[in-house]
């Protein structure tokens, strides 16, 4: 693989749309984040897991925002803090989105109880944080992780090109646990799309009664709608850095082109928008709870009334015990 000679320059256009992007995914996940301390009775086994992937995508917009706000040139020891905390967060994205797809594969379709459930959890902790820990301590101590030219990202470090190895560690660094995304999540939520419609039609048999099964019916159709966007949105954000990945191999120039280097940039930053547009803003109970917030905090308080002094009560007429209160 050649190395890219000169660098891929962010126009300030491109950098401000990135950077924006970052931005609009740590606030998402943030309000993820809030709405899970907000609300206790809400916090179901698999929005627990979401937090957790709202922390992992926090820390993956972070360290994105930096990189593309410094736009490193070299390999100095800030493109290799950024790198690695980049690497880590978004390969922990990663394990965490595939964690939720199978959690739910096991809880609907295989029902799966909740000791087993909570051993699951577990499980998913150290999978999800431990591989992208190790791995990351392994690329930062054999110096993997360093200046890329931006041909591999958009601005901010990751593998150094000058690595012989720069391959395999673009793989397990990130690309590897990418493609086989790619194939898991659209095969398990299509499992569960399936179990439920096959659900659906067994208890539609069993319950002719007609206003009982339209009701079950709506409940579903919005349920597979949602498992059908979770893969779709996450395949669309992420196959731009896939192409442009498969281009650098291929030592194309097309790697540079704006509109590629663009949808990379909000594609690698938005993750934690799009899980905050979906589980918050297209979840009915959280977004009721969000907007009654929201006016209790932006409508006045009433004054309160003053107490009246024991004169003013003296001179209140007295009401005889047939006379009822005024409401």
């Amino acid at each position: 693989m050649p190395l890219p000679v000169p660098p891929t320059e962010l126009v300030p256009s491109e950098r401000a749309v990135v950077l924006l992007s970052c931005v609009l995914s740590a606030l998402g996940s943030g309000l993820l984040m809030a709405t899970h301390a907000l609300w206790p009775d809400l916090r179901s086994q698999a929005r627990r897991l979401l937090l957790f992937l709202s922390l992992a995508d926090l820390l993956s917009a972070a360290s994105y925002f930096y990189g593309v706000l410094q736009d490193f040139k070299d390999s100095s020891w800030d493109c290799v803090l950024q790198g690695a905390l980049s690497t880590f967060a978004n390969t922990s994205s990663f394990f965490w989105t595939v964690a939720i797809a199978l959690y739910l594969y096991l809880s609907i379709v295989r029902t799966a109880h909740g000791s087993e459930t909570g051993r699951l959890l577990w499980a998913f902790h150290v999978i999800s944080w431990g591989v992208p820990l190790a791995i990351t301590v392994a690329a930062v101590a054999l110096k993997k992780i360093g200046y890329d030219a931006s041909d591999v990202s958009v601005g901010w470090c990751w593998i150094n090109l000058e690595a012989e190895d720069r391959v395999l560690w673009m793989l397990l660094t990130g690309k590897l646990w990418e493609l086989l995304a790619y194939v898991t999540l659209p095969v398990l939520y299509l499992l569960i799309r399936k179990h439920i419609h096959r659900a659906h039609e067994e208890l539609s048999e069993y319950r002719p009664i007609l206003s009982e099964a339209h009701q079950l019916q709506r409940r579903t159709s919005v349920a597979n709608k949602k498992l059908v966007l979770i893969p779709l949105i996450f395949i669309c954000l992420r196959v731009w850095s896939t192409v442009r990945f498969v281009l650098t191999l291929c030592g194309s120039p097309a790697v540079r082109m704006p509109v590629l280097v663009v949808l990379h940039g909000i594609g690698n930053t938005f993750q934690g928008g799009a899980n905050c547009i979906m589980f918050v803003f297209c979840t009915r109970v959280v977004r009721t709870r969000l907007l009654s917030l929201c006016c209790c905090c932006c409508s006045p308080q009433p004054p309160e009334a003053p107490a009246p002094s024991k004169r003013g009560e003296s001179q209140r007429p007295r009401r005889t015990p047939n006379e009822l209160p005024s409401t």
